[in-house]
């Protein structure tokens, strides 16, 4: 099963490096160290569960409920375990493993063979992909294995986020969006102009959209109804994300206009640091230093990185590719591309990057990061979908101990 030690439940010490206080017995003690996950029966004395993790975040479900600990940390439940109780015991999180070569996945074909798969995002246990010109849509609970879905009109879904418990899709050139609370049935809405809608992200409350080739931008403080807003200069808006307190957009429209929002409805402008056909912009967090990182269509080796989301410094990509999409996670940010190659890149800090390789030579479009799995699509009319998983962190010793049978 992966685990080295789980000694017989006693009331004597434990193993575990981290012992609770008011702790009384011990449940279950033990180490996960080759496989990432462990179920057993576990006999409690009616109490309620304190859990302990270290080296590694270690998740438990006990009862139904689950728990996630951080690493070298205590966590008091509200769970009661007696006796004959079930247990599941994981690895808590995922190691930093570089995503150097994706594997191949297949996407449904509802996409059809001259349209393809546009934008995908990860929420709540799902990576949701949409498609251009089509009522095609798709979800997947592993990143790998895709199952076709059906968006509510035949609109060019272009982007898709996730937050607060609503997937947000939108579509170009037409007021049709979308929104679903499960990833897997659509409901229509209706944005504020039938602008070329490109982008969407959710951040402090509010999902933004921005368009191209307008002024014209959107709010939602609900995913479902929409009002205007207005961007900083009539540009080619094609991506935006938040972070840190700052929603961030960037333009395709070959100069080096960028845009910044403390609030989403109102819009400063700030400056990249080139001319670049900027394509897509991400956050993430270098350390303790939060990153937005950009990259660009214009088939040159041009990036940038900002710390504070309104000044904007170069960088180098590993190639002179059409850059589409970038995401982050887990340490990594993940760029791809629409070159018709295999070229890939990351970066642990945004500003140097690394060439990854992708399972074929399409026009990779979208990429999301979820659940230690980065998933990308592709618009290039085929059923090519690609995947790196990185593997779970490992050691994690962890314990269960016997609490008290009331809490005062």
């Amino acid at each position: 099963m992966g685990q080295s030690t789980f000694p017989v439940p006693s009331s004597g010490s434990s193993t575990s490096t981290i012992l609770p206080v008011n702790a009384s017995s011990v449940i279950l003690d033990g180490s996960l160290t080759s496989a990432g996950t462990y179920t057993t029966t576990v006999n409690g004395n009616g109490g309620i569960a304190y859990l302990v993790a270290s080296d590694n975040p270690a998740k438990f479900t006990i009862g139904g409920n689950s728990y996630t600990v951080a690493a070298n940390s205590v966590s008091a439940t509200s769970t009661v375990v007696s006796s004959s109780a079930s247990v599941t015991v994981a690895n808590g999180g995922f190691a930093t493993t570089a995503p150097s070569t994706f594997t191949a996945s297949t996407m449904p074909t509802g996409a059809g063979s001259t349209n393809g798969w546009y934008g995908v995002t990860y929420g709540n246990g799902y990576y949701v992909a949409v498609a251009y010109g089509t009522t095609a849509g798709a979800y997947s609970t592993d990143g790998i294995t895709w199952t076709a879905s059906t968006m509510p009109s035949s609109s060019n879904w272009f982007g898709v986020t996730y937050g607060n418990g609503y997937f947000v899709a939108v579509a170009n050139g037409t007021t049709a969006g979308a929104y679903s609370t499960n990833g897997t049935s659509w409901t229509a809405s209706t944005m504020p102009s039938s602008s070329n809608w490109r982008s969407v992200t959710y951040g402090n409350g509010y999902y933004v959209a921005v368009a191209l080739g307008t002024t014209a931008g959107a709010y939602s403080t609900n995913g479902t109804s929409w009002t205007a807003s207005t961007m900083p200069s009539s540009s080619n808006w094609i991506s935006v994300t938040y972070g840190n307190g700052y929603f961030v957009a960037v333009q395709s429209s070959g100069t080096n206009a960028g845009a910044y929002s403390t609030n989403g409805t109102t819009w400063t402008t700030s400056t990249m640091p080139s001319s670049s056909q900027w394509r897509a912009v991400t956050y993430g967090l270098v350390g303790a230093t939060p990153t937005y990182v950009a990259v660009q269509q214009s088939g040159t080796t041009a990036g940038a990185y900002s710390t504070n989301g309104t000044t904007w410094t170069a960088s180098t990509m590993p190639s002179a590719s059409s850059w589409q999409s970038v995401t982050y996670g887990n340490g990594y940010f993940v760029a791809v591309q629409a070159s018709g190659t295999t070229a890939g890149a990351y970066s642990t800090n945004g500003t140097t990057w690394t060439a990854s390789t992708l399972p074929s030579a399409s026009y990779w479009y979208g990429v999301t990061y979820g659940n230690g799995y980065f998933v990308a699509v592709q618009a290039s009319g085929t059923t090519a979908g690609a995947y790196f998983a990185q593997s779970a962190a490992l050691p994690v010793n962890f314990g269960i101990y016997n609490g008290p049978t009331t809490i005062n």
